[in-house]
């Protein structure tokens, strides 16, 4: 045995080094994977509580790290064009009592320090979407409906439950965008989804177009995404929203 393993000494020790070689080569693929996997930023929108118009629209961070968010798009397509909304911020309206709650606020201003300054953070994350979703959280936008709504009420659309009122518009697709910074990148990541919508039974149906959300990390996607990001810094996205209302004289050939 001794013998034969000096007599073939180079062969064993050539197909040792390749065997050393294959595992090493296993070993850079395993860690390049989990280098990529930590790397790669992975946000999904997803519906919650129910599978209908009426369900909470829940966005998840799956990353290995935050990410902070900075804008979340809406854009709701239609029979006469689309609309765009940035519903990042939460919608706010007054009420009668606003005053005095107000006066109640300022007469409280003696609490102590650290009091008034989770007050102050409870506010702020009450007010808006923006800031960091750490990794394994999610938050959540209303409704699907109430995203739709809000959109209508802002455009001028009238509305019978969750379809337009005028017969000559019909509410086509619902997308939503999520536009953030994850880690160090220079350049922000996106990811959107798409759900259809039709009638069903007289019911509002929302179905998604696919299975996951499409995530927008390539290098030319991101350049994009900075770009609209610079653009919507100064200017509201709705301008860019390419809806016509329907004339009165379609309205009349429909009658």
């Amino acid at each position: 045995m001794m013998e034969w393993i000096a007599n073939h000494s180079k062969t064993i020790s050539a197909i040792a080094s390749i065997g050393s070689f294959f595992i090493w080569l296993v070993y850079a693929q395993l860690l390049y994977h989990n280098f990529r996997r930590q790397r790669r930023p992975r946000v999904l929108i997803n519906r919650g509580k129910s599978k209908g118009i009426d369900s909470l629209c829940i966005v998840s961070n799956m990353s290995a790290e935050s990410i902070f968010i900075e804008h979340i798009i809406a854009r709701l397509d239609t029979s006469h064009g689309s609309l765009l909304m940035d519903v990042t911020e939460f919608e706010r309206s007054y009420q009668e009592g606003d005053e005095q709650r107000k006066d109640a606020q300022d007469d409280d201003s003696e609490q102590p320090a650290q009091e008034a300054s989770s007050s102050s953070e409870w506010r702020i994350s009450d007010t808006t979407r923006q800031g960091p979703l750490g990794s394994g959280d999610f938050l959540h936008i209303g409704t699907f409906s109430e995203v739709i709504e809000r959109m209508a009420r802002r455009n001028g659309i009238s509305l019978d439950g969750h379809w337009p009122s005028n017969e000559q518009l019909e509410f086509q697709r619902l997308t939503l965008s999520i536009i953030g910074i994850y880690g160090s990148e220079d350049h922000p990541i996106g990811v959107e989804r798409a759900f259809r919508l039709h009638d069903a039974n007289g019911e509002c149906a929302l179905v998604p177009e696919r299975w996951d959300s499409n995530r927008l990390s390539s290098r030319r996607q991101r350049h994009k995404l900075r770009k609209l990001l610079n653009r919507i810094s100064g200017e509201d996205i709705s301008e860019q929203s390419t809806f016509q209302p329907p004339s009165d004289e379609e309205s009349r050939n429909k009658a």
